[in-house]
């Protein structure tokens, strides 16, 4: 499945695999690495619900939208689900996606970043220095000066990757003709550039709400394939929409 993209071969490819019972945590990571994406979605149907869980190629993901959206499309395009919100369990509590005509959104909880000092090991990340640093839940957040910056700027995947105190770095500033744009890079986590982070979103959002005095604000990653997310800032709760189109549908053997 393609989420949070536009047309078909844009935002952000995710396998999805429906399952009647968990396989052994090695065989979906064995599975993700195989396919080779940012992550695989695997759920099982509950009495509540789903369980899902996501895995990248390298290990278990606490937390990712894209995967979510994209299971969420499975259930309502080719699953037969019929109600218009699911509800996901997960390692992150309670995760509901809903739909309204070709938008899915999910309602994630939002995250928490509290500033950081920029030191000298971040000014060796990347190729443009930030002028603002925040740490997460799982991720640092740099604020950069402009669109261009962010659009422009060459990450250096060595450095980052050493990284052993989060998942990965968001890159962000305010955008042209959206409200801001940002990048995501996660190499620790087998991830060297994510096309569209939608977990990612839960930290922008509240921070560009705050900054923008805005409760609604539009997005585009500025990955090659490029991610187009609307979102809100609901307090305790981000809600982050966007579409999801299918791509393959296949079989997996295992013996």
């Amino acid at each position: 499945m393609d989420a949070f993209c536009k047309d078909l071969f844009s935002g952000n490819p995710a396998a999805v695999c429906p399952l009647e019972n968990w396989l052994e945590d090695r065989t979906m990571k064995n599975i993700a690495a195989e396919n080779n994406l940012a992550e695989t979605a695997f759920y099982v149907e509950t009495k509540d619900g789903f369980r899902i869980r996501w895995f990248s190629p390298e290990l278990e993901i606490d937390l990712c939208g894209h995967a979510t959206l994209a299971a969420a499309h499975v259930l309502f395009s080719h699953e037969g689900f019929s109600g218009n919100t699911i509800s996901f369990a997960s390692c992150s509590g309670e995760l509901k996606v809903s739909k309204k005509g070709d938008q899915l959104t999910l309602d994630f909880p939002a995250d928490h970043i509290k500033p950081v000092e920029v030191t000298p090991d971040m000014l060796q990340w990347f190729s443009v220095n930030p002028v603002e640093a925040y740490k997460g839940r799982s991720d640092y957040m740099l604020v950069f000066g402009s669109e261009a910056e962010v659009a422009g700027i060459r990450a250096n995947m060595a450095a980052i990757g050493n990284l052993t105190d989060c998942r990965g770095v968001i890159i962000t500033a305010k955008g042209e003709s959206v409200d801001f744009v940002s990048r995501f890079f996660a190499p620790q986590s087998g991830i060297p550039e994510d096309h569209v982070t939608g977990s990612a979103h839960t930290t922008l959002t509240p921070y560009w709400s705050q900054r923008l005095r805005r409760g609604e604000l539009d997005a585009i990653q500025l990955s090659p394939r490029k991610g187009f997310l609307h979102c809100k800032d609901a307090g305790e709760r981000v809600e982050i929409s966007g579409k999801a189109k299918t791509y393959l549908i296949g079989e997996i053997f295992l013996k």
